[in-house]
């Protein structure tokens, strides 16, 4: 851990992470998101990851997306919400703060970083929101599908 983000968690401060929301829609104009494993504890999660040093919060979304899911997408700049989580560390919980950035797939990669680490499944919105463990990103992935916000990604 890089020591800005371990003297921060020393001092109670949440950590700071950035999320993507992959999501499609289909033929009927349903939304559909892209959930994959964890590495270690095998629950479904959205892509996620640390804001990387030269790269903008949003940026960093898409490259998680990318390392992780497999997927590359159009992301929008301003995040849809966030959620808090605890994070195991080596020696410790920390708290993290989690921004998520919707991301319009566009192209599923055939090779990328993680595939043999994960597993990645397409669900309907609903039944995507009902398998992610942490409440308030249950909620924002619910909101997400009512809010009509998956069609008006454009406006980056």
């Amino acid at each position: 851990m890089k020591s800005t983000r371990r003297r921060a968690a020393r001092n109670g401060e949440p950590l700071r992470q950035v999320a993507a929301l992959p999501f499609r829609l289909t033929e009927g104009g349903e939304i559909e998101v892209l959930v994959l494993t964890s590495r270690e504890t095998r629950r479904f999660i959205l892509p996620k990851g640390w804001i990387g040093r030269r790269h903008k919060a949003w940026r960093s979304a898409a490259q998680e997306a990318r390392e992780e899911a497999g997927v590359i997408g159009k992301v929008k700049r301003k995040p849809i919400g966030s959620y808090i989580y605890w994070k195991r560390l080596s020696d410790h919980f920390a708290l993290v703060e989690v921004d998520v950035y919707p991301l319009k797939v566009q192209k599923h990669l055939k090779r990328w970083p993680e595939r043999r680490q994960r597993v990645r499944r397409w669900l309907p919105i609903g039944d995507a929101a009902l398998l992610i463990d942490e409440p308030q990103l249950h909620r924002l992935i619910e909101t997400f599908g009512d809010g009509g916000t998956a069609t008006t990604t454009k406006d980056n």
